[in-house]
């Protein structure tokens, strides 16, 4: 689904992304790993259209993208739940929602059953303000908004960053849920080893903007990923 080729990235003259590649495969799950400041975000936005990148190659389904902002890969089927949820804080959590159907037909501008039967808490909360709920809550609205749109590539900016251990578990399975749905790409940036390790099929480490490891589980030890990830 998502193949990115030697990608690089800068912020002005200073170089964050050194030849990025990595793949991730519709129906898994890619886990990009790596302590603070390695630029896992950046490669995120890279990908999203947040931020262009300076070169290298991003293909999406087969087709070779461009430099692309983010409305128009959004309505290619990037959906990106960045780092800090960045929700609307004063909008409700139906408004919060109907913000995700922008890049959509205008007659499949519905918000579907199976958001809320993954999110329950927002069906009972649909009428409060974003800003009301807590962190977790929160985190699962930036999610719901995403897959408002459906995206056959999903990406996760650090989910469980600041959240509570029963929310992180729900966040867990509903990632492994959409992963086992069979018809989208998840490409995952985590810190949380053990979260990261139970869900990923495929590792992606990075160090100071370049890849160190790569491979499916299976065949990288789990020591391996920890030393990686530790340095």
């Amino acid at each position: 689904m998502l193949t990115v080729n030697n990608l690089t990235l800068h912020y002005g003259h200073s170089q964050i992304l050194h030849d990025v590649s990595l793949q991730a495969d519709t129906g898994k799950v890619t886990c990009v790993m790596g302590t603070n400041g390695v630029g896992k975000t950046s490669l995120m936005k890279a990908i999203s259209g947040r931020h262009p990148r300076s070169g290298g190659e991003v293909s999406l389904d087969g087709r070779a993208l461009g430099i692309l902002p983010a409305n128009i890969l959004a309505r290619l089927g990037v959906g990106y739940v960045p780092q800090g949820r960045e929700i609307f804080p004063l909008l409700s959590v139906q408004e919060n929602l109907e913000t995700g159907m922008n890049c959509l037909p205008s007659t499949e501008r519905v918000i579907p059953d199976h958001i809320f039967d993954l999110f329950p808490v927002l069906h009972d909360m649909r009428t409060r303000r974003g800003g009301d709920l807590s962190g977790g809550q929160q985190q699962q609205l930036a999610i719901a908004r995403a897959l408002i749109m459906r995206p056959k590539l999903l990406l996760l900016d650090e989910p469980t960053e600041g959240i509570q251990p029963n929310i992180i578990q729900q966040i867990g399975r509903v990632i492994a849920t959409l992963r086992d749905r069979g018809d989208m790409a998840i490409v995952l940036v985590e810190q949380y080893f053990d979260f990261a390790f139970d869900l990923a099929d495929r590792f992606v480490v990075l160090r100071r903007g370049a890849v160190t490891l790569s491979g499916e589980k299976g065949k990288v030890e789990r020591s391996e990923l920890m030393a990686g990830v530790s340095v």
